[in-house]
């Protein structure tokens, strides 16, 4: 059943970058489902329930874009990393950027991991499967806070 499956929370502001990660998604068969914000305060609203559904269990990953509108991913990663119920999600960066100062911000603000997004999409698509199969398929997620 679908409402089993681990969720994965994608913040995207790009609809061709969120079209290519769920292509990605797909081309494995992942059946994860993916939820999507399309900015920062809508990613903060879904993991902490502004949104009213506070009763929703935590993405098994975030995978989050650094340039959004109205708060910026590492906002946003600073707030995940702050709050004892969301501490222990794991956040992959996925950004354009490849900055020497955005990738040292994204690990000190506590990435788990930063991905630059290939332009061509089959790299693209290739990249997010990999993503999909390890964070998903292969690593072991910390228990919820308590």
């Amino acid at each position: 059943m679908i409402d089993d499956l681990k969720r994965v929370l994608l913040v995207e502001d790009d609809a061709d970058d969120e079209e290519l990660t769920l292509r990605g998604f797909k081309r494995i068969n992942l059946e994860n489902p993916v939820d999507v914000a399309r900015d920062g305060q809508e990613a903060l609203d879904y993991l902490f329930g502004s949104d009213g559904r506070a009763s929703r269990p935590l993405p098994v990953v975030v995978l989050l874009d650094l340039k959004l509108p109205r708060i910026g991913g590492l906002e946003v990663l600073k707030r995940i990393r702050s709050e004892e119920r969301t501490h222990r999600v794991p956040v992959v960066i996925l950004t354009s950027s490849s900055e020497d100062r955005d990738i040292i911000d994204g690990y000190d603000s506590g990435a788990n991991s930063y991905v630059r997004k290939p332009i061509q999409f089959d790299e693209f698509a290739t990249a997010i499967a990999q993503l999909g199969m390890y964070w998903l398929m292969i690593n072991s997620p910390a228990p919820p806070a308590d």
